[in-house]
């Protein structure tokens, strides 16, 4: 199965609401009337303001929940290490395993040879996972068998601030490709709801020119649009 990424829901409009939240920091006036008097270039002035001085706090009163589909649960269990978020996660102690599905690597697919042989070894494992529950082992059991490549299925949430931190880590090169293939998907379906916020995300050779790694990859991005038309995989 191939990672899908849904923006199932995000707070009304964010870009306003981190800007508003901002401008409040140094207001006498009520952030109603914030709301109501912003213009947008003052916005998009506000919100880079803050984003290039670090100033990240107001960020954090916009959320965003993804639903994510045919993630592995190698990535999955990189993923639940962004502790800022919240994860609702299909459970393999209550959902039985029917179908073998996993992700296979593109390094393995290059290889028919090989990609026969993992999924050989993806339908064994599988079978005797059926055979376990079949005998009345409980699926919290016999999950044990079942491979790390395994597809699952979530529900996450992060505010922008460690959205900003999440695409940070995970759209360097340096990262898995699939956590790096989940990460700009995302980014694509925030920066249509909030392009003020997302207006510049990702790795530190993206937002500041240089790469801030101890052992770079020699190879930094010129642009968010370099990322983003990318192809990872």
């Amino acid at each position: 199965m191939r990672c899908g990424v849904l923006l199932l829901s995000f707070t009304p409009r964010p870009d306003v609401v981190v800007a508003a939240a901002a401008r409040l920091c140094y207001s006498d006036v009520s952030a109603a009337e914030l709301l109501a008097g912003e213009s947008p270039e003052k916005m998009r002035g506000l919100l880079r303001h803050i984003r290039e001085s670090g100033h990240f706090s107001p960020f954090e009163h916009a959320s965003f929940t993804f639903a994510v589909d045919g993630l592995s649960r190698v990535a999955s269990h990189q993923l639940v290490r962004h502790r800022i978020a919240s994860f609702s996660q299909q459970s393999q102690r209550y959902v039985t395993m029917g179908e073998p599905d996993v992700v296979i690597p593109p390094s393995i697919t290059k290889d028919s040879e090989l990609q026969q042989r993992y999924l050989e070894m993806v339908r064994t494992a599988h079978a005797v996972y059926m055979q376990l529950v079949e005998s009345g082992v409980p699926k919290e059991d016999a999950r044990y068998i079942l491979p790390h490549g395994w597809s699952t299925r979530l529900v996450m949430t992060m505010n922008a601030r460690e959205l900003h931190h999440f695409f940070t880590l995970r759209l360097c090169r340096r990262a898995q490709w699939e956590i790096r293939n989940l990460a700009r998907e995302m980014l694509v379906k925030v920066r249509e709801e909030a392009p003020l916020l997302f207006e510049t995300a990702g790795p530190s050779c993206v937002l500041r020119g240089r790469c801030e790694e101890k052992n770079p990859c020699g190879r930094r991005y010129s642009s968010l649009e370099e990322l983003l038309n990318e192809k990872i995989v």
